[in-house]
């Protein structure tokens, strides 16, 4: 899955953008316009692909999820096709502003993009949701290495009994584990 990874540009080229583009507002310079403007697109054509990213990856852990899960993910897909609309959208102003050297268009632009940065670091904090709170892809490789350890364990007891243990010990180990994080994340 590439959204995880591409997500975290998406986060960060808003705000490098806007930064640049606050400068520009502050220097009004026709470098730092240009600048800025390339940046706008830049963080417009990331969030594009993390969109897209994200639309293969939601379907693939969509049916995993609790209810509450599968509602923030929903609520992530459409706040992150609406960015993905409105950054692209933003972009073209911010650029158009600079071809056509108007301060108040980019400026306009500039303020948008602070709404959208704000916006998108919601959309990061859903995300996050649906990974740690409702998906937590960790406590599978954990009950994974738990199972692959009581599978050896077992095989190395005689008894039948003594291996029904075995994998007892590792459920247990599973299920204090999930309370830990449940009891972390605050879910019951």
């Amino acid at each position: 899955m590439i959204h995880p990874a591409t997500a975290h540009f998406a986060i960060v080229l808003p705000i490098v953008a806007l930064v640049f583009g606050l400068i520009y507002m502050f220097t009004k310079s026709e470098g730092m316009s240009k600048i800025s403007s390339r940046l706008f697109v830049a963080a417009a054509l990331a969030m594009i692909g993390v969109w897209y990213t994200g639309s293969q990856a939601g379907p693939e852990v969509y049916d995993y999820l609790s209810e509450a899960g599968q509602a923030t993910l929903r609520d992530h897909k459409e706040l992150g096709e609406l960015l993905a609309i409105a950054m692209g959208i933003i972009a073209l102003i911010k650029f158009a502003g600079c071809q056509m050297k108007k301060f108040a268009i980019e400026a306009l632009a500039v303020l948008l993009l602070l709404g959208a940065t704000g916006a998108t670091l919601y959309q990061g904090k859903l995300g996050g949701e649906v990974t740690y709170n409702f998906g937590m892809p960790f406590k599978a490789y954990m009950m994974e290495d738990s199972l692959n350890e009581a599978v050896k364990a077992a095989e190395e007891e005689d008894s039948d009994e003594a291996k029904v243990t075995v994998y007892e010990d590792a459920i247990d180990e599973i299920k204090a584990f999930s309370e830990e994080q449940n009891a972390l994340y605050g879910e019951k």
